[in-house]
């Protein structure tokens, strides 16, 4: 038997997410297989504020949901021998028992060889983050010259983003959430200017980034701040949206934001806006994962992370994220 640490997620989340909303447990598993399964120990832990939104999905009580990088230490399935290093959706957990070719279909897959990379960016850069905004940005058909707006861009598929679109020959602009991470987007990432979504200037300073107006707009927020943003897209503008930070926190029966004029702004200009989930592309995965590890190795995208220590530490990471705590991507090492 292998004793086993979980972190459940035990209490549904009400505005902001507290430490009570979770509770950790040990229990045992048996080292004993099924047929093509396979036993994984834990490596790191995905932290992202899409887990927010999602985890009201789910039941209370279950092991609380993310993404993970893991080492296999007992195998019968020859798809997966002992001691490949996985990706796989197992959650907050030390150890988990899976196979991958089951009907749960468990998105799981055996890591590329990184190199001298970290295994923690098959979280990041190398995984699901590079490929949202690898593939995410293919909704914005961008064209070098074009001027590409980035909200949550200190985040770790806004950075991305950005640092892609600058590959591609645009002129990047990022919202960010404080004068410090402004300051980090344009001397660390590389953005061509960033503004501070607080600042009571916004609407002001967003014109005066962008000069000739705002050609694609890459959305992680949404809101009042794409409202702005929308109103300065010229002809054609194309808009990718990723996530919804802005009502991330919304308690039940708040009112949530709204993007106003919508109507009039995407008819007088003939705007197209796309939702995406990344598992669209799961049938071009490694491509985007071999295209982001092209562009590590030749120096002309950098990962940024923030590493925590320790599973406990899961929840804690989750709520200073949601806070807009940290830059880049944030995962747990086990």
């Amino acid at each position: 038997m292998i004793s086993r640490k979980r972190i459940i997620y035990s209490k549904e989340f009400c505005g902001e997410i507290q430490l009570t909303d979770f509770e950790i447990k040990t229990d045992e598993i048996s080292e004993e297989l099924d047929e093509n399964e396979i036993l994984c120990e834990a490596l790191y832990l995905g932290i992202d504020a899409g887990l927010r939104s999602q985890a009201q999905f789910y039941p209370t009580g279950i092991t609380m949901i993310s993404g993970q990088i893991a080492k296999v230490i007992a195998s019968k399935n020859t798809d997966f021998p002992k001691g490949s290093i996985v990706y796989g959706k197992f959650g907050w957990q030390s150890h988990t028992k899976v196979q991958p070719n089951a009907a749960n279909k468990t998105f799981c897959y055996i890591l590329p060889d990184f190199g001298e990379h970290s295994l923690s960016l098959g979280l990041g850069c190398l995984g699901i983050t590079g490929n949202a905004a690898y593939f995410g940005l293919e909704l914005c058909e961008l064209k070098s010259g074009d001027t590409i707006v980035v909200s949550g861009a200190a985040g770790g598929v806004g950075n991305h983003v950005g640092q892609i679109a600058k590959i591609k020959g645009c002129r990047v602009v990022g919202l960010a959430g404080s004068a410090e991470k402004c300051e980090w987007l344009i001397k660390e990432v590389g953005f061509d200017a960033a503004i501070d979504y607080k600042s009571q200037s916004f609407k002001a300073l967003l014109r005066e980034a962008t000069p000739d107006g705002v050609n694609c707009y890459f959305d992680n927020v949404g809101g009042e701040i794409s409202n702005k943003v929308i109103q300065r897209m010229v002809q054609l503008g194309r808009i990718a949206v990723c996530g919804s930070l802005s009502v991330s926190n919304i308690k039940v029966g708040d009112e949530i934001p709204k993007m106003a004029e919508l109507n009039r702004n995407f008819t007088f200009h003939q705007l197209k806006m796309e939702g995406f989930a990344v598992w669209r592309w799961s049938d071009r995965w490694m491509e985007g994962i071999g295209q982001n590890l092209s562009w590590l190795n030749e120096g002309k995208l950098k990962s940024f992370e923030t590493v925590l220590e320790g599973l406990e530490k899961a929840p804690e990471a989750l709520i200073d994220l949601m806070k807009g705590k940290y830059r880049g991507r944030v995962v747990v090492k086990v």
